[in-house]
């Protein structure tokens, strides 16, 4: 018989989770991950934006994500709140030129960082951009700060910012919000005024799957509904932080000799087959 979704916190499913938090959560495991370039900023101004030009270009080869996010950054300095709330668009366009990271140009690029620029002029800071947004629900935050930036740059849409409201799961913008809201030994944090308890679990094809044969997803696309339902259920599971066990359980189909099948199996050998 299959246990139900809403799992009890003291059951064998959390146990395991908490086991693998403590074995796998660590920064260690990290590396290579845009995440890193986070740890090199100790001032949240700085580190917000710097995770959100690393979170957003997260897609596709790892070393073709860490050369685009280090040539972005390079120009930026040492204080990239700084530079890029003070820069405007033609210099911006300039020091980039030539820029490209697999679909994004340096067009879309320059016009990208100049909508943060206008996002820290306007509202102080990219946390306060944010949660003007959080109302009823984070999804409606994570909208709003998208077609926010989005405006601010001129740009219609962007496979940089995906929204909420055409039914994306964000997993790039989850992914930094639990950066910035989490603090532990992985997610160095910074934001104040975002609770873990309210972030979604960023989805993607290991997270999916793995959700999937927890039970908690019976969707058959990683959408904007299977990232909500799989943060339900890992919110049964640990209600104040639903997105802690993120980071651990997809190194199982990232890292060699770790596949997301032998996690699985871990489940299974403690009686939560599904």
């Amino acid at each position: 018989m299959s246990e139900p979704q809403t799992a009890p916190r003291s059951g064998e499913k959390y146990a395991l989770l908490e086991e693998l938090y403590a074995e796998y959560n660590r920064r260690e495991y990290v590396s290579p991950d845009p995440l890193e370039f986070l740890y090199l900023y100790d001032s949240p101004p700085d580190r917000e934006v710097v995770g959100l030009i690393a979170s957003s270009l997260a897609y596709g080869r790892v070393a073709s994500i860490l050369a685009s996010v280090g040539k972005i950054l390079s120009v930026l300095g040492d204080n990239p709140a700084d530079a890029l709330a003070g820069t405007d668009e033609p210099t911006l366009a300039a020091r980039i030129a030539g820029f490209r990271h697999r679909f994004n140009d340096d067009v879309e690029m320059s016009k990208f960082l100049c909508g943060i620029g206008a996002a820290i002029r306007r509202h102080g800071c990219l946390e306060s951009l944010f949660c003007e947004g959080m109302r009823g629900h984070i999804l409606n935050a994570m909208n709003d700060f998208a077609s926010s930036i989005l405006g601010y740059a001129g740009l219609e849409s962007s496979q940089l910012l995906p929204l909420a409201s055409k039914g994306s799961a964000c997993k790039r913008l989850a992914l930094y919000i639990r950066w910035m809201a989490r603090r532990d030994d992985v997610d160095p944090g910074g934001w104040r005024r975002v609770s873990p308890r309210d972030i979604i679990v960023p989805l993607d094809t290991h997270m999916f799957r793995i959700a999937t044969g927890l039970g908690f997803v019976k969707r058959r696309s990683a959408d904007g509904v299977a990232a909500a339902e799989t943060t339900a259920g890992f919110r049964a599971l640990c209600p104040e932080d639903p997105a802690k066990y993120d980071f651990a359980l997809t190194r199982f189909g990232i890292r060699t000799g770790m596949s997301v099948g032998d996690l699985l199996e871990k489940f299974r050998a403690r009686g939560e087959d599904h």
